[in-house]
């Protein structure tokens, strides 16, 4: 089939007549695809597939329990052939152009009026790719277009705004640019705003258009220049203005991220919110210092908690894994509060700093060296400390 004097439309067929003659296989292919368009579907056929009956019977086609007779395409916007039969096909062939109705031939492109081209959806972006009548070629173009799409590398964003505007809480993962998740990435190509954390991957930045706007409300340790409540606002705010609105965070929003605050503040204010998971750093920056949280025979369960606050009754075994994300600060407290609660004072600890960058770094001890071994390290935010015996299993452990 050539492309020559073709020219490439996308058709609106919701709630519009469309028939297939045919029941048999490219039948049934096509006509999941056209209901899926809103199109009012008539099948002609004698037998049906069992899937194309399913769709007869759910209400979603109607059956004509015969043979192609004329003026079974009357008011049709689009036909389908589909039966097997070069006579039958010909003749609705004939019978559309006659009416000036487009008609898919199927097994016969080239005396076809319409041809349907190899399609994949990413977002609200349609790609269709027609390979010059080879459908293996097509179909490879067009995986090869969506998986570029999909990781976010093609201009995804919207040039005319949203009548509505919608905020994402995208979770970033530890930092490094190639652990944010694909959706997270695609969102961040679409977005008009980015509302950036310090720990989220900042290098992801450089690589979007010059007028997206980038709020930074980056906290340091007992240093938060943005409060919580102006974030909210300027989340809602921007997408009131019919905005995307990306709040890319560290880690994972729901994991000591304040994206439930987040969310709810959008939700009370009716504005639309996603929440895209990240990779949370508890279980990623361990793992980068080869620190299983469990492992067979050593730990069956393990703890997410704030290193900031004073710890509460925290399980003591040593099949028990405690990891703590921030409070590096206040380590020495924390030992102390644990071991008092009952904590063995060699139970093994690691502090990793700088989790996936070039300069990681673990510190390993037990809760009675820990804090002064770091000290003496001079363990820095942002840093993950583990406490258990999955410490051991590392190839920092060394006592």
């Amino acid at each position: 089939m050539t492309t020559e004097g073709s020219f490439p439309l996308t058709l609106r067929l919701s709630g519009r007549h469309v028939v297939i003659v045919g029941g048999g296989h490219v039948a049934t292919r096509r006509a999941h695809a056209l209901v899926e368009a809103g199109a009012r579907l008539t099948v002609v056929s004698p037998t049906l597939t069992a899937r194309l009956t399913e769709l007869v019977h759910e209400g979603r086609a109607t059956w004509l329990p015969r043979r192609y007779e004329r003026g079974d395409l009357e008011g049709a916007w689009l036909v389908q052939t589909a039966t097997d039969v070069p006579e039958v096909d010909d003749r609705v062939a004939l019978d559309a152009e006659a009416q000036a109705t487009w008609c898919l031939k199927g097994g016969d492109p080239e005396h076809a009026t319409a041809w349907v081209p190899a399609v994949a959806r990413v977002d609200d972006v349609l790609v269709a790719v027609s390979g010059g009548g080879d459908a293996g070629r097509a179909s490879r173009l067009r995986d090869g277009v969506a998986s570029v799409l999909q990781s976010g590398e093609l201009p995804l964003r919207h040039r005319t705004h949203h009548p509505e505007g919608f905020v994402a809480l995208v979770g970033g993962g530890p930092g490094h640019p190639d652990l944010l998740t694909a959706r997270g990435r695609r969102l961040l190509a679409e977005a008009d705003v980015v509302v950036v954390d310090r720990l989220a991957p900042t290098a992801l930045l450089a690589e979007l258009s010059p007028d997206v706007e980038v709020v930074d409300v980056g906290k340091m340790p007992e240093h938060h220049p943005v409060p919580q409540d102006e974030i909210n606002r300027i989340l809602i705010e921007r997408a009131r203005e019919g905005k995307i609105v990306v709040r890319l965070k560290g880690g994972d929003p729901y994991v000591l991220g304040r994206g439930g605050e987040e969310r709810m503040a959008c939700e009370a204010s009716g504005v639309t919110v996603e929440v895209v998971p990240g990779v949370t750093s508890a279980i990623s920056v361990p793992a980068a210092a080869g620190i299983p949280v469990t492992h067979r025979g050593v730990a069956t369960g393990f703890s997410v908690v704030t290193g900031h606050e004073r710890l509460g009754d925290l399980p003591t075994t040593g099949d028990h894994t405690l990891v703590l994300l921030m409070g590096v600060k206040r380590l020495a407290e924390t030992a102390a509060e644990l071991v008092a609660a009952g904590h063995s004072p060699e139970r093994p600890a690691a502090v990793i700093e700088r989790g996936f960058s070039d300069t990681q770094r673990t510190t390993v001890g037990t809760l009675a060296t820990i804090a002064d071994r770091a000290l003496e390290a001079g363990a820095t935010p942002p840093a993950i400390t583990v406490i258990g015996d999955v410490v051991r299993l590392g190839p920092d452990w060394d006592d």
